[in-house]
């Protein structure tokens, strides 16, 4: 029998990575499509995907989407940390975030993508406060 193998990658705080500028989280924002998330618990899931998407070659693509929470406090059921600001992804069906919203926060969900002109149609999310 083989031993696993593992591989460590160490992400340089500064030098491997994308900063963002005010004016490209401002443009993320106001592409994105928003909701206000009320306190409580708070689920997000994807729904249904209704769009076109495929990888560069042609297959079908498993649906995914970004996800900017902002501009309140929540506590994320996979990290237990409260935070202010956070980012996280939707990749497929099964996925979904739990979060604890102690105060209220704007939910903003878009795609990046390097081409948008082979993409038509929807996903659709469902945001459940409990």
């Amino acid at each position: 029998m083989e031993a696993d193998i593992v591989t460590d990658l160490k992400v340089h705080s500064r030098h491997n990575c994308y900063r963002l500028s005010p004016d490209q989280m401002n443009a993320i924002q106001s592409k994105g499509v928003s909701v206000t998330l009320k306190p409580g618990t708070n689920v997000v899931k994807l729904l249904e995907n209704e769009t076109s998407y495929t990888t560069g070659i042609g297959d079908k693509a498993e649906p995914w989407v970004l996800l900017w929470i902002y501009g309140g406090k929540v506590v994320n059921s996979k990290t237990n940390v409260e935070v202010v600001a956070t980012w996280a992804s939707l990749n497929g069906y099964e996925d979904s975030l739990t979060m604890t919203v102690i105060e209220s926060a704007t939910l903003c969900a878009f795609l990046f993508d390097t081409s948008t002109g082979n993409h038509s149609g929807e996903l659709t999310l469902s945001v459940t406060t409990l």
